[in-house]
């Protein structure tokens, strides 16, 4: 799979640029306040600054965060009115929904499938949290001939998955209650949501909640210790405020869910572009040693090195399976 695929550079960018000129309407300065790591709480210290929002990187931890941070009504707001979003809701997905269905979300319903299987909770009901356009869930039905329940505070988006036969609980995971659930165990996903979450910690605890013992949550998320940001860093596009916020990693999201009560059953990064991905921006790479690599190297070492980024939880691409104690 390559980056094209699934992100067409010309429409990419246009959703980046918007996001920026989205920028001074919704995050005035004057809102912001400082926060203590989202993963461990320790104190952090300056990273880089991107289109007027900070990152701080935890020094125990290396979480990577916007820091300090707008009011969450401020992303509220954004997430219902931007430019940026609309464009995203509408344009980016219309023009990539097949190359992301047959490239991300089929792989990915056998792959929850198979995890699901492995720890023998394969008849739990499915929740899939911002579930979006309801790829996935419209996937994971097809190959399993389960239901999964979405839940999306778009009111676009939710529309979309309802023009689709879904169930769906039109809110945000933190306004949900039980009853809106179904009953008896339970398997939670998330998808590319976490990095936008504004309080993380609220979140699981909320989430946490919401599951019974036995339970299991199911998420992906961008791994700030990942090959492409860690090379690119202020430079790479994953970086994208108001958009991506936080920047855990195999270390530091378990610190999190450990000190929310979640068990972390596994830790993985299974990602496979983070090496297309610098391919895709060498001229923004300074370290001498990737800028060489990507220039003399050769099809088949550029796919031995994604292989070991990917076997040794070095990927930017990150899943996490957890449990409820």
């Amino acid at each position: 799979m390559k980056e094209e695929h699934i992100r067409p550079q010309e429409i990419f960018n246009e959703f980046l640029r918007l996001a920026v000129a989205d920028i001074p309407r919704f995050f005035p300065d004057e809102q912001r306040a400082r926060i203590p790591c989202p993963a461990c709480g320790g104190a952090s210290g300056f990273a880089f600054a991107k289109h007027g929002f900070q990152y701080d990187e935890c020094p125990d931890c290396r979480t990577l965060f916007v820091n300090p941070r707008p009011p969450a009504e401020a992303f509220y707001d954004y997430y219902q009115n931007g430019e940026s979003v609309k464009y995203w809701a509408s344009t980016f997905y219309r023009a990539t929904a097949d190359a992301r269905r047959e490239s991300l979300w089929k792989p990915k319903a056998r792959a929850v499938r198979d995890i699901l299987v492995r720890l023998g909770c394969e008849s739990a009901a499915l929740v899939d949290i911002g579930g979006g356009y309801g790829i996935f869930a419209e996937e994971y039905r097809l190959l399993t001939d389960q239901e999964v329940v979405v839940i999306e505070p778009s009111q676009e988006l939710a529309a979309v998955c309802k023009k689709r036969n879904l169930h769906v609980v039109e809110e945000f995971l933190e306004n949900v209650s039980e009853k809106q659930l179904p009953q008896g165990r339970k398997a939670f996903l998330s998808f590319e949501l976490f990095e936008h979450l504004h309080e993380p910690a609220i979140f699981c605890e909320h989430l946490f909640r919401l599951m019974a013992p036995g339970d299991i949550f199911l998420f992906t998320t961008l791994s700030g210790t990942g090959l492409d940001i860690r090379v690119l860093w202020q430079d790479s596009k994953a970086v994208a405020p108001p958009h991506h916020l936080n920047f855990f990693n195999p270390k530091s999201v378990k610190l999190l869910l450990e000190r929310v009560g979640f068990k972390v059953l596994e830790a993985t990064t299974p990602g496979r572009l983070d090496v297309d991905i610098l391919r895709n921006n060498r001229a923004l790479i300074q370290d001498r040693f990737w800028r060489t690599f990507i220039d003399d190297g050769e099809e088949d070492d550029f796919a031995a090195m994604q292989d070991l980024v990917t076997a040794r939880r070095l990927s930017s691409h990150m899943m996490i399976v957890c449990t409820r104690p």
